[in-house]
């Protein structure tokens, strides 16, 4: 089953696409992805599980956890305070 796996990985540069990508592109399952280094965002589309996603992506030595793991960004906990 096709299932959609959302990361947030630390990109600083097209090197850190291009490790993310080539690792990706040889996962089995993947049937597309997009990176985002603007948005340090990487989207995986396929018949894959996220940790197997994580756990590959996590290989590059680039800080990886999913999207919806990071705490919230520091002007939202301060608004609603």
């Amino acid at each position: 089953m096709a299932e959609t796996v959302v990361l947030r990985v630390g990109m600083s540069c097209e090197g850190c696409v291009g490790a993310v990508k080539r690792v990706l592109g040889k996962m089995q399952g993947v049937e597309s992805f997009d990176v985002d280094i603007k948005e340090q965002k990487v989207t995986v589309k396929g018949n894959v599980t996220p940790d197997a996603v994580l756990q590959t992506v996590s290989k590059t030595g680039k800080k990886t956890s999913f999207w919806d793991a990071e705490p919230a960004p520091v002007e939202a906990a301060a608004a609603s305070s």
